[in-house]
């Protein structure tokens, strides 16, 4: 697949790199020199000096004959304009990051796909998105619903006290008369391999595991993990940043009680007049004797979203410290995913990682149409949908031609969540969920074209 990728700075790097692992050909422009000189000397790609909303610049990157423009740099009207004279060069398909944390309030007034661009992706808002979904699930520290959570990928550690840390996948299920999750890859405590596990694959203490669950089923899962379940009633928030503010807005409006810590003065005060439901304090949120003040025992989640990924770790630490029970930081590297544990932070977000997420559905090959990647993980959970002539249609689970390297995660049929086990038939127009290893991602596309 010919891909242009327009913004060699985070999000566009870290793609340029994910792609060019898997033999993409790989085209990045950036008007800026040293943005591109990690990629030039360490990636097998192309890489274009130059402002890529220009036509002469667009012309010489050759997108009139690209499968994918993804448009990914901070200017949010460079990338639209990149992606508008892309599409009219004659690129398949264009793909165009968006800062604007509301844009997707404005799709239904503004048709985009006849401008040009196919897709706004914006990674604030799916950070935001993230962040709810972790709030409401708060025993997980990663999360993915796919299509409006019929069917949900979580991930948790096991701690020594959950009740199946000892049992083999077969016996945990075996718990329960209906099973309505099902386990899709787990790294042990100290490896750097991912498992895909089997019947007899036997879960241990600080293993990292993965599941995926129906609405149903999450009850179960929970209780399967040693986690009673809890209402979350107060929540603080560091930063005061597009995440931040969207964060307390909508969890404002599900009735929660929000405190919203802002460094700047200037911004604290707009916050406090748009957030009327929120309580802005303006201090410093690495001060302790601040922290306390405020009541940080208190908080049922606390959440460091500022720019500075050192800040939001040592605050989150500070939180820990205070037995607060679920704590969620924004980093920018994606190594600190390795420590998560080691530092004492539950939970880590990164918005290179989701925005990759979203996009790499489109880079997939076969009938994909959502794809979530396992933080810390080598391996991708993905969706097809079963048409007329996939070869697995009409086939049974058991009989898939899927090696070791591969498992079924769950079956979507008419909006419904289904944990799928050997005996199921698959149907026309079903969304069936593959978690896999990279080396096994080609051959699963195939049985699904």
């Amino acid at each position: 697949m010919k891909i242009i990728i327009a913004g060699a700075s985070d999000v566009g790097l870290h793609l340029a790199k994910l792609l060019s692992f898997e033999s993409q050909d790989i085209t990045l422009i950036d008007s800026v020199k040293e943005h591109l000189t990690y990629a030039e000397t360490h990636l097998d790609i192309r890489t274009i000096h130059g402002d890529p909303s220009a036509l002469a610049v667009l012309k010489k990157a050759d997108a009139g004959d690209s499968d994918m423009m993804i448009a990914v740099s901070p200017i949010e009207t460079t990338n639209l304009m990149c992606c508008l004279l892309s599409k009219q060069l004659g690129c398949k398909r264009t793909i165009a990051r968006v800062t604007n944390i509301e844009f997707d309030k404005y799709k239904e007034d503004v048709d985009f796909h006849s401008l040009g661009i196919d897709e706004l992706i914006s990674p604030e808002e799916l950070a935001v998105k993230e962040i709810q979904l972790l709030i409401d699930e708060s025993a997980f520290n990663n999360s993915y619903e796919f299509e409006e959570g019929a069917l949900t990928m979580m991930g948790t550690t096991l701690e020594e006290s959950a009740p199946f840390v000892g049992k083999s996948v077969k016996e945990a299920a075996a718990v329960y008369s209906e099973v309505h999750f099902m386990p899709i890859a787990i790294k042990r405590a100290g490896s750097q391999t991912t498992l895909i596990p089997r019947g007899n694959t036997l879960f241990e203490a600080g293993d990292q595991v993965y599941f995926t669950s129906s609405k149903s089923g999450m009850d179960a899962l929970n209780e399967l993990i040693g986690y009673t379940k809890q209402e979350v009633e107060n929540v603080m928030i560091l930063g005061g940043g597009r995440i931040g503010k969207k964060t307390a807005e909508d969890l404002c409006q599900r009735g929660m009680r929000v405190k919203l810590v802002e460094s700047n003065k200037e911004k604290a005060i707009k916050l406090s007049e748009s957030l009327p439901n929120t309580l802005v304090i303006h201090g410093d949120g690495r001060n302790a004797e601040l922290l306390l003040e405020e009541n940080i025992g208190g908080m049922d989640v606390f959440l460091a979203v500022t720019d500075d990924s050192e800040t939001n770790i040592m605050s989150c630490l500070m939180a820990k410290s205070n037995t607060v029970s679920k704590i969620i930081a924004l980093v920018e590297n994606v190594d600190y995913f390795e420590l998560t544990k080691s530092i004492g932070v539950d939970t880590l977000i990164n918005k290179k990682l989701l925005t990759a997420n979203s996009i790499f559905r489109y880079v997939r090959k076969g009938k994909v149409v959502d794809l979530a990647k396992l933080n810390n993980m080598d391996a991708e959970l993905l969706e097809f949908v079963v048409s007329e002539d996939s070869r697995v249609l009409g086939k049974k689970i058991k009989d898939l031609e899927i090696s070791r390297t591969a498992t079924i995660g769950g079956v979507i049929r008419a909006g419904e969540g289904i944990i799928a086990l050997g005996d199921f038939e698959i149907m026309p127009g079903d969304r069936v969920l593959v978690c896999c290893l990279p080396k096994s991602i080609s051959r699963i596309e195939r049985l699904f074209r």
